[in-house]
């Protein structure tokens, strides 16, 4: 048995967690944070048989794309590093998905 971990942008959660059901495959939602843009993910906990992990990896492949966004900086405030505020907006690449396939030694449900 497989653990897949998948941090996603909340954006994406909702459609990926329909499209793991329609598939078979349960998860577990928990609420996190990016770090960089400090923007709101979702990471799915999704337990699934060594055979299924194509599947879900695929699902999530499909769902969750990666796309440009423009990202207006806020001034920093009360810090010495305003020599390295950009004043006008920025493309960042967001969305996509990040994903840890990791053993489970033991599964138990009550």
């Amino acid at each position: 048995m497989k653990l897949v971990i998948a941090v996603v942008q909340d954006r994406d959660s909702q459609r990926l967690i329909d499209q793991l059901i329609q598939k078979g495959l349960r998860s577990t939602k928990l609420a996190s944070t990016g770090g960089f843009l400090k923007s709101g993910n979702t990471t799915l906990l999704i337990g699934v048989e060594d055979s299924q992990v194509e599947s879900a990896l695929a699902v999530i492949g499909e769902t969750c794309k990666a796309r440009e966004q423009l990202l207006t900086p806020m001034a920093p405030a009360g810090s010495n590093a305003v020599e390295s505020y950009v004043p006008y907006p920025i493309e960042v690449v967001v969305g996509g998905a990040t994903v840890f396939v990791v053993d489970v030694a033991q599964f138990v449900r009550f």
